[in-house]
């Protein structure tokens, strides 16, 4: 399957119910390709990332698991709506895809919507093969409606048009909608409410971070005093490097699927027992920047 493919079958494997995205490349396959579910999912193209997100937010509002997929510049768009609903946080379970443009393959800048997911406190996934791309869009989605929170898979071009073999899961049982219930002091984000729900989500995050030490998707193979953290597709890239120079059993290697919040223990105990650590990630050091502070 193509990436995307895989992303849109992830998504229907979770129960997804309501889609809306607004197509930039390298985001669109995943609706054209989700809309072959036509009959358990509503789709849509909106007119801009703005209306896409606030549609899937209604929805998840409401109580229905939903999805939203852009391409890295439209979340600029979309900011605005998605703040907030990392504040009231959104019971139905809510997706957003970052689709990140690395070398500016079909856009006009190479920002890294990671730091999105630092700023708005938004769980992060990475995924490096086609399978990773649908197990853990489930994943995610599942992880949302557990923490009742917007949860962020973010991809970059090399992850969204790859193409590999994808073991399609069993379809879960439809998601329960999520009964509405009237609570202004969560759903009426004031600035007395919001300061309430920033603690609220303060908590979220540190619940998702124990998730994240005790994730599979950030795991540790080989042995050695020499130690490389990577994540997203560098972690494809670092594991074509090894093979091809027989490095395997020499270098120490910790994979990030998981990888916001960081699994700050897992990462100091790797750190602990290495003398050299090599960092690859796309794009900014943002992890060779949290590893220094830890």
């Amino acid at each position: 399957m193509l990436g995307n493919e895989a992303i849109a079958r992830g998504a229907y494997e979770a129960g997804v119910k309501v889609s809306a995205a607004y197509p930039g490349t390298p985001s669109t396959e995943i609706s054209e390709y989700l809309v072959q579910y036509k009959e358990d999912v509503y789709e849509e193209w909106a007119p801009n990332e703005k209306v896409a997100l606030e549609v899937a937010f209604g929805a998840c509002l409401a109580g229905r698991r939903s999805f939203c997929g852009m391409k890295h510049v439209g979340l600029n768009v979309a900011a605005d709506p998605l703040f907030t609903a990392a504040y009231v946080g959104l019971p139905g379970g809510f997706v957003l895809v970052s689709a990140d443009d690395p070398l500016c393959h079909s856009s006009q800048d190479e920002q890294d919507n990671r730091t999105y997911a630092r700023f708005m406190g938004m769980p992060c996934f990475e995924p490096a093969t086609a399978q990773e791309a649908k197990d853990m869009t489930r994943e995610a989605l599942l992880l949302a409606r557990e923490l009742q929170q917007p949860v962020m898979l973010r991809t970059t071009t090399r992850v969204n048009h790859l193409r590999g073999p994808v073991t399609f899961g069993a379809l879960g049982e439809p998601a329960p909608i999520v009964p509405f219930e009237r609570n202004p002091m969560r759903f009426v984000p004031v600035p007395a409410v919001a300061q309430g729900r920033h603690k609220v989500l303060v908590e979220h995050l540190e619940n998702a971070r124990a998730k994240a030490e005790a994730s599979p998707w950030n795991k540790v193979s080989g042995e050695g005093r020499i130690g490389v953290i990577a994540s997203g597709i560098s972690r494809a890239y670092l594991a074509d490097a090894l093979a091809e120079n027989g490095w395997e059993k020499d270098v120490k290697v910790l994979e990030l699927g998981f990888t916001w919040p960081l699994p700050e223990n897992l990462l100091a105990d790797f750190m602990s027992g290495c003398d050299t650590v090599l960092v690859l990630e796309e794009l900014q050091p943002l992890v060779e920047q949290d590893l220094r502070a830890l």
